[in-house]
């Protein structure tokens, strides 16, 4: 008779089972955050990329990193900037990681390796941030955290050889709750001194109706990033702050989650077409980190998100198509 090694615990199992399974999503991003609370009781810096699944990060040749640049006070108030050879008013791409509204890092690099590959290669600007995290901020600070720091990359644009005309927001999990909570309701961002954007690209955000959500049994993670008070949540779900000046939206989803994504992804093209709002879903036979790590590999799910972007703008769709990665 054999027995478990005493250090594998019920936590350890479930671990390994979900790890195969497509549940990795607020799953996965709630391990992740767990990791980051035990990483920073233990120091009070930020987390290391190290500890959240990175490696070395290559960059094309002739890009160039400027990082860390900063757009507020706070030491989270970050962002890197990968800049192609020889940048002349570049689209921008302005990335926002995920993490559970808890940890993650702008240089991660399934944040970033393939996509800087694609997209810098092809001469776009892009541009990922780290925002401040809970407990110190919660998910209505962090969005104006993104559009704060939108609203700087837009006015140093020129410097680095872009256009801040012809930025595309871009998030994954908990950063796209982030970008759709500002897409779906621009003037947010706006206010704090941001341009309009072309466009908003949503990476398997779970997270677009959160008074549903907070209704019904949901995950323990999602009461301390939205609390127990309705208000704030109507403040937060990007499908009740969805307005008629809303950008165009992708919403990429996870057809194979268990939690279904793409249910509350059409729910919201749903109401955005009866506002006359383009918004687009674009389910994926992916797990949730997938959708984020494979994004920019050559194959059907890159071209899809590229033909959305070059449908934006006619020096996107001439930039894509000049690199034979545009499709009719």
């Amino acid at each position: 008779m054999s027995f478990l090694p005493a250090r594998i615990t019920l936590a350890t199992l479930l671990f390994a089972t979900l790890s195969t399974t497509a549940l990795a999503g607020p799953i996965w991003d709630a391990i992740q955050a767990r990791r980051a609370e035990r990483a920073q009781s233990r120091q009070t810096e930020a987390v290391p990329t190290s500890t959240l699944g990175s490696s070395t990060l290559t960059l094309p040749t002739g890009a160039k990193l400027l990082r860390d640049i900063a757009y507020g006070s706070d030491g989270r108030q970050r962002m890197d900037v990968y800049l192609p050879a020889q940048a002349m008013n570049a689209p921008v791409i302005f990335m926002v990681h995920g993490g559970a509204w808890r940890t993650g890092d702008k240089a991660m690099v399934r944040v970033t390796q393939n996509k800087i590959q694609r997209w810098v290669t092809q001469g776009f600007i892009f541009i990922s941030i780290n925002y401040r995290l809970l407990p110190n901020a919660d998910p209505a600070l962090q969005a104006d955290d993104v559009a704060q720091a939108l609203a700087s990359a837009q006015a140093k644009a020129l410097g680095w050889g872009g256009d801040p005309r012809k930025f595309i927001l871009m998030g994954h999990s908990a950063g796209a709750h982030l970008v759709d909570l500002l897409g779906a309701a621009p003037d947010r961002a706006i206010k704090l001194g941001a341009q309009r954007w072309l466009g908003t690209v949503s990476l398997d955000s779970a997270a677009m109706d959160i008074v549903q959500i907070m209704q019904a049994k949901h995950y323990k993670f999602y009461d301390t990033a939205f609390g127990q008070d309705p208000a704030y949540w109507q403040r937060t779900s990007p499908l009740h702050q969805l307005a008629t000046n809303a950008t165009p939206l992708l919403l990429v989803c996870s057809s194979i989650r268990p939690d279904a994504p793409c249910k509350q992804a059409r729910q919201f093209a749903d109401k955005a077409h009866a506002l006359g709002i383009r918004a687009e879903v674009l389910p994926q036979a992916l797990k949730h980190s997938e959708i984020n790590e494979f994004l920019g590999k050559s194959g059907a799910y890159t071209d899809a998100v590229e033909r959305f972007m070059a449908s934006l703008d006619p020096q996107v769709k001439q930039q894509l198509a000049n690199q034979g990665t545009a499709r009719p």
